[in-house]
């Protein structure tokens, strides 16, 4: 199984690992704070560049915009850890 490459320590997903189409965890903007988690499936992927420290920013197919924090795989989520890149 691939695994998602991550940007740093965080294991958030960088650009290269986000496609439309697939599944993810995002923070909406008013939720930072509270660190409130929402699913959805993107449809853009409006960050220029490859990475973000607060992770890359994406429009879902709800409409919904927020920085991407975990890559859904299957039915569980997957938070990619640093490690992972070494398999």
């Amino acid at each position: 199984m691939k695994t998602a490459k991550v940007n740093g320590e965080a294991g958030i997903p960088v650009r290269s690992a986000i496609k439309p189409g697939i599944r993810v965890v995002i923070v909406l903007k008013q939720d930072q704070r509270s660190g409130r988690l929402t699913e959805g499936v993107v449809r853009d992927i409006l960050t220029r560049s490859a990475t973000h420290p607060h992770g890359i920013k994406v429009r879902l197919e709800s409409g919904e915009v927020g920085r991407v924090q975990e890559i859904m795989e299957g039915q569980r989520s997957r938070r990619a850890a640093p490690d992972d890149d070494k398999a």
